[in-house]
């Protein structure tokens, strides 16, 4: 089959193909859902950390009890609040995903 020279996929272009060969795959970046549960989990726990430390630390002391999943999903729900006047603050779009992905994570031991 010869290749139609108006397809990209056979133009260089200077950015890697998104191509997988055989051969590759070994070698490839492991996905995000194919990583071990554990790494996952310290993931989303490290973008937490990186924004809030004190929620961070209290998902760490709930981790394996049943209140955990309540726990994450009351703060989804009430965004965060200012500590001085109780005013939303809310969570940055990174940190919301982290916490509704340990949300969905959990499991109690």
């Amino acid at each position: 089959m010869v290749p139609d020279p108006k397809d990209s996929r056979f133009h260089e272009t200077g950015f890697p193909s998104l191509q997988w060969e055989e051969e590759d795959l070994p070698t490839r970046p492991m996905p995000f859902h194919e990583r071990p549960l554990q790494a996952r989990i310290d993931h989303e726990m490290a973008i937490i950390a990186e924004h809030h430390i004190r929620i961070a630390l209290a998902i760490e002391k709930f981790w394996g009890h049943r209140d955990c999943v309540e726990y994450l999903q009351t703060l989804v729900l009430s965004g965060g609040y200012s500590d001085t006047t109780r005013n939303r603050v809310g969570f940055k779009p990174e940190v919301l995903s982290a916490l509704i992905n340990l949300a969905s994570l959990h499991r109690v031991e």
